[in-house]
């Protein structure tokens, strides 16, 4: 408070009436100070952002031998820390042996004449290789070089070659049977209406013509037999779709229908998921693997429609997002439970209605 008080008084002095006080020497010395000192420079050392004011004198020429000299005498005669556990020089625990190896005794005994001994040490790489296929070392051996042992015919003795090195020698798998359905003549039966047709499977004929898939799904509307129907990788769109879409609304006799791993794009999924609420029959769609993803919004429009059905029971789609995978999966599991309740009471039920879930 004593220090505030004296500094007050200051408070209110003119500086330029000061300035025009001084003397042209004066203003100089001041000058002078003002541009070696700079306080407000936090970057420069703290000796060069004010005046040095020591006033000490120095006490003589430094001495570097004495100074060291004094260090060291100082700290023989400081005494040591004493250890917690005295060094006594004792050793503790086994001392290391090295493992040694075992040497086959059958390999040691074992002498080459020194023609041999040449030979092996100037072959190359390739002719150890050979040699060692051989003889049946087939450490020294790849892989192929193994197999190409085993086929070799001037082997006799093949059993030094089984090893650990040997891979696992796959099957081969024959490739699939192409799908021989006759494409015409299964639309004329499905358009008779055959009762020996209840399945039709279309699966990864790459051939079949949009107007033909479509003829397909307008036969299909007025038939009455066919029960499961698949065209798997047959290049189907989004035309198909939609009259596949329109047949599910007229359709009381399909059970399964399987579109998966086609060029189907969101508009056409919608439109088969939402025919879905006008049939009551169908009990497994399958929609999956197609060449365009979905996205979000598709899939929990999807979603929204499943829990609007009571009666699918199976549906074939791999949900990108947790929320909509949930939902569908909880509409199938209570289609499930319903199902089951049916067959317990043995007697139709009402269908559950889940609009508000």
């Amino acid at each position: 408070m004593a220090l505030r008080k004296q500094m007050e008084k200051y408070r209110d002095v003119d500086e330029d009436e000061l300035l025009k006080k001084l003397s042209e020497e004066e203003l100089q010395r001041l000058e002078d100070e003002l541009e070696e000192l700079d306080p407000d420079n936090a970057l420069l050392p703290a000796g060069y952002r004010q005046k040095d004011q020591t006033k000490k004198a120095p006490t003589g020429t430094f001495q570097r031998d004495n100074l060291l000299a004094h260090l060291e005498k100082q700290a023989k005669e400081h005494p040591d820390r004493e250890d917690l556990v005295p060094y006594t020089g004792e050793k503790r625990g086994k001392p290391w042996v090295p493992k040694k190896k075992v040497v086959d005794p059958i390999l040691e005994d074992v002498t080459l004449e020194p023609e041999l001994e040449e030979a092996l040490a100037n072959a190359t790489d390739a002719e150890l290789c050979d040699i060692a296929a051989i003889l049946g070392m087939h450490k020294l051996m790849s892989n192929q070089q193994y197999y190409e042992a085993l086929g070799s015919s001037n082997i006799v003795n093949k059993q030094g070659l089984n090893s650990v090195i040997q891979c696992t020698q796959y099957k081969p798998v024959p490739d699939e049977q192409p799908n021989d359905t006759d494409v015409e003549e299964t639309l004329e039966r499905i358009q008779r209406n055959d009762p020996d047709l209840i399945e039709v499977n279309l699966n990864n004929i790459k051939n079949i013509p949009v107007p033909v898939l479509k003829a397909y799904a307008e036969a299909l509307a007025e038939n009455c037999v066919v029960e499961r129907f698949s065209i798997v990788g047959t290049r189907s769109n989004d035309p198909v779709a939609n009259a596949l879409a329109d047949m599910l609304k007229v359709n009381t006799t399909l059970k399964s229908l399987n579109v998966e791993s086609n060029f189907i794009t969101g508009p056409g999924i919608l439109a088969l998921v939402e025919s879905l609420q006008s049939n009551t029959t169908l009990l497994e769609l399958k929609i999956d693997n197609q060449s365009q993803p979905l996205g979000n919004k598709v899939e929990m429009e999807i979603a929204s429609m499943l829990e609007k059905n009571s009666t699918l029971l199976k549906f074939g789609y791999h949900f990108t997002q947790q929320g909509p995978r949930l939902r569908g999966s909880n509409a199938m599991m209570s289609n499930n439970d319903l199902v089951r309740k049916r067959r317990l009471e043995e007697g139709p039920i009402f269908p559950k209605c889940r609009t508000n879930v």
